[in-house]
Parts: C-alpha cells; sequence; structure tokens
C-alpha cells in the first residue's frame, strides 16, 4: 500500500483495524503465507491541529496543490515538544482542503524539510493529488535539489553517495550510515571552492530522514551550521541552522501533466555565510 506511510499502518494495526483471515492482528505476528489480510482505512479525521496565522511564502497554487517556500526555522508539522508555529499550523489558518493521507498532524505533507532547512515542498490538497504526487518521488519522476555549505574541498567535484541510512546504533535521535539500514542514494556537484569549504548541489535519489545531512557527514564534509552532524565544529559566523537549502522542485501536474518547476534563492543567512567563505 504505497500511498500509506509505514508510520500510519502501523497505527492502523494498533487500532485493530488490519486483519488476518478475519481476525485482527498485532504487528508481531508471523505470517504463514496464503493468509487474507485486510486493511480498513478510515476517512481522514479532521485535523486537530490548531491553524495559526503565520506568514508563508507560496510560491503556486492551484486546484490540487501548493508549493511553499519554507522558512528556515519552521518545523513542517507537529511533533512531540512542537505543536503550534509549523508550516502545517500556518497552512491550516488559509487553505480549506487539505489531504488526508498523512494523517492528523500531517495533512497535505507529501514530503517534509528538517526545521532548519529552508525552501521548496509541494503540498497536497487532497488525497488523489497526493497518492500521485508520492508516486512520482517513489518513481523518481520528481526532482528534489539542493544547494548546501559544506566543511572541507571535496576530492571528486561529482560523484553519487550510495550508503544505507538508518537509526544511530548509540543515539537515536540521530541517524547515521548503518549497514542495517534502508538504501539512500544523494547525487552531488560542488559549485564553488573556498579555502576550507565548498558550494555543493545535491540531487535526491531517494528520500530517507536527514538523508543529506548524514550524507555529508559520512564523507567528512559535514554542512556548515549543522547542531548535530558537524562533530561540534562551529560556524564561524551566526546561522540558525545548517546551511541547507531545498532549492529546486520539479514534478508533474497531478490533474494535467504539465511539467512544473520552481526555483528559489537561498535565504539571507545562507547568503551571508556564501559571502564569508568567498571574502576568505
Amino acid at each position: 500500500m504505497p500511498d500509506l506511510s509505514r508510520a500510519r499502518l502501523q497505527d492502523l494495526i494498533a487500532a485493530g483495524q488490519v486483519s488476518v483471515d478475519g481476525k485482527a492482528a498485532k504487528a508481531s505476528y508471523r505470517l504463514r503465507g496464503g493468509e487474507r489480510i485486510e486493511v480498513a482505512v478510515p476517512p481522514p479525521e479532521p485535523a486537530q491541529v490548531a491553524a495559526e496565522s503565520l506568514a508563508l511564502d507560496i510560491r503556486y497554487e492551484d486546484p490540487d496543490l501548493l508549493v511553499v517556500n519554507k522558512a528556515r526555522g519552521m518545523a513542517t508539522h507537529p511533533a512531540p515538544g512542537t505543536r503550534s508555529g509549523t508550516l502545517v499550523n500556518a497552512l491550516l489558518a488559509c487553505v480549506t482542503d487539505l489531504s488526508g493521507i498523512g494523517g492528523e498532524l500531517r495533512p497535505g505533507i507529501v514530503h517534509r524539510l528538517d526545521k532548519d532547512t529552508s525552501g521548496l515542498l509541494v503540498v497536497a490538497k487532497h488525497d488523489r493529488a497526493h497518492r500521485a504526487l508520492q508516486a512520482q518521488i517513489q518513481a523518481r519522476t520528481a526532482s528534489r535539489e539542493y544547494l548546501a555549505i559544506c566543511w572541507g574541498r571535496f576530492s571528486a567535484h561529482e560523484g553519487t553517495i550510495d550508503a544505507a541510512i538508518g537509526r544511530h546504533p548509540r543515539d537515536r535521535v540521530r541517524m547515521a550510515v548503518v549497514p542495517s539500514g534502508r538504501r539512500a542514494v544523494t547525487h552531488y556537484l560542488v559549485v564553488e571552492e573556498f579555502r576550507d569549504a565548498s558550494l555543493v548541489a545535491l540531487r535526491l535519489e531517494t528520500g530517507r530522514t536527514h538523508q543529506i545531512r548524514v550524507h555529508l557527514a559520512h564523507l567528512g564534509h559535514p554542512i556548515v551550521g549543522d547542531p548535530t552532524y558537524s562533530g561540534g565544529r562551529k560556524s564561524p559566523i551566526k546561522v540558525a541552522g545548517q546551511m541547507l537549502h531545498a532549492r529546486r522542485l520539479a514534478f508533474a501536474q497531478p490533474t494535467t501533466g504539465a511539467r512544473l518547476v520552481f526555483e528559489v534563492e537561498p535565504p539571507a543567512d545562507f547568503q551571508r555565510a556564501l559571502d564569508y567563505f568567498r571574502r576568505r
């Protein structure tokens, strides 16, 4: 059921909405083969997240979707400890129709950006658009490109990082490159080199949690300002988070099939950091 996230399916199992041969089953139930599995997906519940009148930079809107330039410091959706001030809170105040596939805390959210990553993301207004956009991401026909300022100079000016990502074996809050993780692929191109840093363009082939941040740290080139994966290395200038920006987003419009392409320049703090390294 590719249109439902793993977390959503786990919630349905816990709620008794998944049966094996007519009986509700736990997630730990081991299948033997030949069983009939039924999944009952209830209609989306109205989002219980409070609508908030927050500034949003909406770059495009049609009856199926919106494209938003998310500000650095704004979480994409509510989570434990972050119930307000998110993109979802802001969307609920200005959009009356959002898809329910993501559950009541993530209405309309097709893909996410980390709180301190700025840039473009697409939001679905209804379930058909949500499924179509997710299918494009999974089929890799949607394109997501980023800019990052990284520590150090790369030995190869372009390449592909193909390294599985999973939970860090000791720090469960962090992700890491681990053999037991899920395959993750990031393509990179060095755009500009400085004395002790590089400006890099990146394209996601997969979409794992913290993928770009983990992959660059794994190469020995953590992102400047990353509080989690930079190994304690401090940014030489004050920044509000990792210097990672979702610069370009391209996909097919779910109804018409027309190719939509959006680009947005990095925010002011990213540009200040870039100017600093250029001066050096």
